[in-house]
């Protein structure tokens, strides 16, 4: 039997900071996509279910990217009709790794949410994968561990880079920015690419569980940490 995935999306659209819309970045969910689905069975939720919000800027930015142009055209109904995180905590133990997607929407809202933090604590104390990339391994800087310690003391770990974010001119709106919380929680563990927007993976574990940690920093590491999951998967 193939194994599951739970996709977890931001249900957050819109910073009012500087009335910005926001959402989920479209090739970070494509691209894990492309990757996963013909080998993995995916399930998509989102803190208040339903539609999900699509940041409109990632179908601009993306749209001479053939993958993420063929996912925004064929593949809606995944993002429309999400379960709510609420209804999936109760099954978590059906799942066998969990993925959040970025986009600066999980910034605001998965950051702090008490059923999201249950529900990776629940994948990461059964040794099961947990992976984030670009602004989604934000949803990991408020998860402990059952000794109390932060998920991501000691382990290696990646996301949206300080320059990334001043370069998309978004730093001023953010509640706060993810390279630095990463590298506070990791107890200076944080590492990026040569140059912004180069790709990286990193697979650690989760100090004390043991379990894989799976980040990706941005937009061009949607793909590895697909294939981070599946190996992590064994497959």
């Amino acid at each position: 039997m193939a194994p599951k995935v739970l996709v977890v999306l931001t249900s957050f659209d819109k910073i009012e900071a500087n009335d910005h819309p926001t959402g989920w970045y479209l090739p970070e969910f494509a691209h894990p996509w492309e990757v996963l689905h013909s080998k993995t069975e995916l399930t998509i939720a989102s803190p208040n279910g339903g539609a999900a919000p699509l940041d409109p800027s990632s179908v601009k930015m993306f749209e001479s990217d053939p993958v993420s142009q063929k996912f925004l055209n064929e593949q809606e109904a995944l993002w429309k009709n999400t379960e709510k995180l609420a209804d999936v905590l109760p099954r978590a133990s059906e799942f066998d790794a969990i993925f959040y997607v970025g986009g600066h929407g999980p910034m605001f809202d998965l950051t702090t949410d008490k059923i999201s933090i249950a529900l990776i604590q629940s994948f990461a104390n059964a040794r099961k994968p947990v992976a984030a990339v670009c602004h989604g391994p934000c949803v990991f800087v408020n998860v402990t561990t059952p000794s109390g310690a932060s998920i991501l003391d000691s382990a290696e770990v990646t996301g949206f880079s300080n320059t990334e974010e001043d370069q998309v001119q978004l730093s001023q709106v953010m509640p706060f920015m993810l390279e630095d919380e990463l590298q506070k929680k990791s107890g200076g563990k944080y590492v990026k690419a040569d140059q912004p927007w180069g790709e990286k993976v990193v697979v650690s574990e989760v100090k004390e569980l043991g379990g894989p940690l799976i980040t990706g920093q941005n937009p061009a590491s949607a793909t590895g940490v697909g294939e981070a999951i599946l190996k992590a998967l064994g497959l």
